[in-house]
């Protein structure tokens, strides 16, 4: 097959695949921190107590209305999922911009 390609179609060809997608990984990166974010919330909503989620609690510091609880389980689904979305924009453009021209 490489006989039938010249060498500026070949590169073409490696620069296209080593490329990361910036959109995919900002979906990636945001779906599994809002679906995590949504099912340690859940998981702690069921579980219940006297102190639930203390710890987690304390994410509302940084992110306004999130609280262990139903309502809370779906705003911080939105927030982890705009956070890990610009996060994995950001890795990706950033590994894009270090590769070779």
């Amino acid at each position: 097959m490489q006989e039938n390609l010249q060498q500026d179609e070949i590169q073409q060809i490696k620069k296209s695949l080593v490329r990361f997608s910036e959109q995919g990984w900002g979906l990636a990166f945001g779906s599994v921190s809002a679906l995590g974010l949504f099912v340690a919330t859940i998981w702690l909503v069921l579980r219940g107590g006297i102190n639930v989620g203390e710890h987690l609690n304390l994410l509302g510091v940084y992110l306004p209305g999130y609280s262990v609880s139903w309502a809370g389980a779906f705003i911080g689904f939105v927030y982890a999922f705009v956070i890990g979305y610009g996060a994995g924009r950001t890795i990706a453009a950033v590994y894009n911009r270090f590769l070779p021209r």
